[in-house]
């Protein structure tokens, strides 16, 4: 095995170790900025900052590891797990130049090395199917969100034609109603803007009846294609057994 399949093979033993260090790394880092939140004694400050240091040095020495062991280094370099590994160590790179800035935050992009994970093999067939059943209920998707937008614009005109006059200050237009058609149709109710008048409570009462079913479609999209892709597995399972 040689240092290639290590860093580009997740379906091995030493992949998958590789990757899993990997992680650590990244939560290590991502808990150390956090920590650097709090107000720490100089000498904890001190000793996370060496620690971040070395984790971002990992990190280099990880990016030149997949560059260089690459087939084609401008393929890997352009694709999107080696811009994420290039937006990752941009705050080291600045902070070369810019002596004293602190972008320690702009680390917290390493957390997007986390979909890494997927490609370990038992989770393989998992997204695969998940990206397939998104796949089959893409059509169906896009009525759903041309018809949530239409659903959101009438909920909005109607509060505000309820509301308006009670509330000038909560329902001032129809974009400021908007808010309120959000947070409704998505049954959150943040409480911030409700109904005081009786035909406001009539017309809420309507919408969070379509706010229930707005919640549950989606769900059902993703169901309905995840079924089917399984169906589609089993298909293609029993076509390959029949052809041996």
């Amino acid at each position: 095995m040689n240092i290639r399949q290590i860093v580009h093979d997740s379906d091995t033993v030493a992949g998958r170790l590789f990757d899993k260090v990997v992680l650590a790394l990244i939560l290590i880092s991502l808990v150390s900025m956090s920590l650097g939140t709090l107000p720490l004694t100089p000498a904890w400050s001190a000793g996370l900052e060496v620690l971040e240091s070395v984790i971002v040095l990992l990190f280099v020495a990880e990016y030149i590891l997949r560059i260089v062991t690459a087939d084609k280094w401008w393929r890997y370099a352009g694709s999107f797990y080696g811009l994420v590994d290039l937006i990752a160590l941009l705050p080291f790179l600045l902070m070369l130049v810019a002596t004293g800035a602190d972008l320690r935050a702009a680390r917290a992009l390493r957390m997007l090395r986390i979909i890494r994970l997927f490609k370990v093999a038992q989770y393989s067939k998992a997204v695969a199917r998940l990206g397939k059943a998104v796949h089959y209920a893409r059509e169906e998707a896009l009525v759903f969100l041309f018809a949530t937008l239409v659903l959101l614009y009438v909920a909005a005109m109607g509060i505000y034609h309820f509301e308006h006059e009670a509330q000038p200050d909560k329902f001032e237009s129809v974009f400021h109603s908007l808010w309120w058609a959000v947070v409704t149709l998505t049954t959150v109710g943040y409480g911030d803007a409700y109904p005081i008048t009786v035909g406001g409570r009539v017309f809420t009462f309507l919408i969070l009846l379509l706010g229930m079913g707005i919640v549950s479609v989606p769900a059902g999209l993703i169901a309905s294609g995840l079924s089917r892709a399984i169906e589609d597995e089993r298909k293609a399972k029993a076509e390959a057994d029949g052809s041996e």
